[in-house]
């Protein structure tokens, strides 16, 4: 397999301009994925494998990033396990975990990894149109996640799902989960995805100890149970909303990449936490609504500032974004953006 400008940036080794790509670069925003949605529904972008590949390609060649991520949705493992899925046009549960009985009414366990088949091959044909030197990425929710839309239907109601933590739901929830989800991360990366991201997105609705105390040994686990199907894969975590007190707990977990948000001085996360991992972000996706030359000024400032720092320090960096792309997003700033980071680090 070709050394891409990511693995090398995932192994911190990279020695030249760092990777850059974007979470949600395969949306609404761009013209290439509005294009194919005039034609077909979101589930079907995602669940035909040839659609899929045909958006998660719109953006690396058009854009010119780094890296293609997979373009599917993170609630399909609970699709799998019984819990339907529908948009209309934001996702939609046919019920939510409320008690034991509704956890009773799922079916989990390896076995229905065979149920995320469609994203398996959605990747292996991305591979295959892919350029050798551009970087693959798969993904998956992360548990704690995927259980917050399970119990509450969104992060807006996360509170909602918090008494399962403590009566059995979301224990009862995991040990249906995790090797449906372990499986399904094997099955991204053996079709040729040269990273998994997990996807926390709803970490940072929980204070650091409840965090410690039910989401940590959790993703020990699944990690665990994944490092068993595959030993080098690397793994990027990313979880909105935290910081450090979240951070310092996940110490000796088995991923190589830590994702952070808008929140965070980049460059401090990189003199911190560069020993111990690669690190993604974290443009504030906001700037990429300011007027052009606004944004240019504080891209500017923002790459001076991390190309200040030892080049020891960069060599595991994944430029990007704190969170996705937004809607509405122009593109000429998209485009920008990855031209600027270019030019300014070569």
């Amino acid at each position: 397999m070709t050394d891409t400008t990511l693995t090398a940036a995932l192994n911190r080794r990279n020695e030249g301009r760092p990777p850059v790509w974007m979470m949600r670069q395969a949306g609404r925003y761009h013209s290439h994925y509005q294009m194919l949605k005039r034609y077909n529904d979101f589930i079907t972008l995602c669940r035909e494998p040839e659609l899929a590949a045909e958006v998660a390609l719109g953006p690396i060649h058009d854009f010119n990033f780094d890296a293609a991520i997979l373009f599917s949705d993170l609630l399909f493992p609970l699709e799998a396990m019984g819990m339907g899925l529908r948009y209309d046009p934001g996702p939609k549960l046919d019920f939510h975990l409320r008690s034991m009985a509704d956890v009773a009414r799922l079916t989990g366990g390896a076995q229905r990894a065979s149920h995320m088949q469609f994203q398996a091959d959605a990747v292996t044909l991305t591979r295959r149109r892919l350029r050798a030197d551009k970087g693959l990425i798969g993904f998956v929710g992360g548990p704690f996640t995927l259980y917050v839309y399970a119990a509450a239907g969104s992060h807006e109601r996360a509170q909602d799902a918090l008494a399962g933590l403590e009566n059995g739901v979301y224990a009862a929830f995991n040990d249906k989960l995790l090797d449906l989800l372990a499986h399904n991360m094997a099955l991204q990366s053996k079709a040729g995805a040269e990273c998994v991201a997990l996807f926390d997105t709803a970490a940072g609705e929980i204070d650091p100890d409840t965090y410690g105390k039910y989401v940590v040994p959790v993703l020990a686990d699944v990690l665990a149970r994944f490092r068993k199907l595959d030993a080098v894969t690397p793994v990027t975590y990313y979880s909105r909303g935290t910081g450090p007190a979240w951070w310092d707990q996940l110490k000796g977990l088995p991923f190589q990449c830590l994702g952070v948000d808008w929140r965070h001085d980049i460059t401090e996360v990189l003199k911190n936490y560069s020993d111990r991992w690669c690190i993604q972000g974290n443009v504030d996706p906001e700037w990429l609504h300011l007027p052009l030359p606004e944004l240019e000024t504080r891209l500017r400032e923002y790459f001076a500032r991390v190309k200040a720092l030892p080049a020891s320090l960069r060599h595991g960096w994944v430029c990007g974004l704190g969170h996705g792309v937004l809607q509405r997003t122009p593109e000429a700033n998209v485009r920008r953006f990855v031209t600027l980071q270019r030019e300014i680090f070569g």
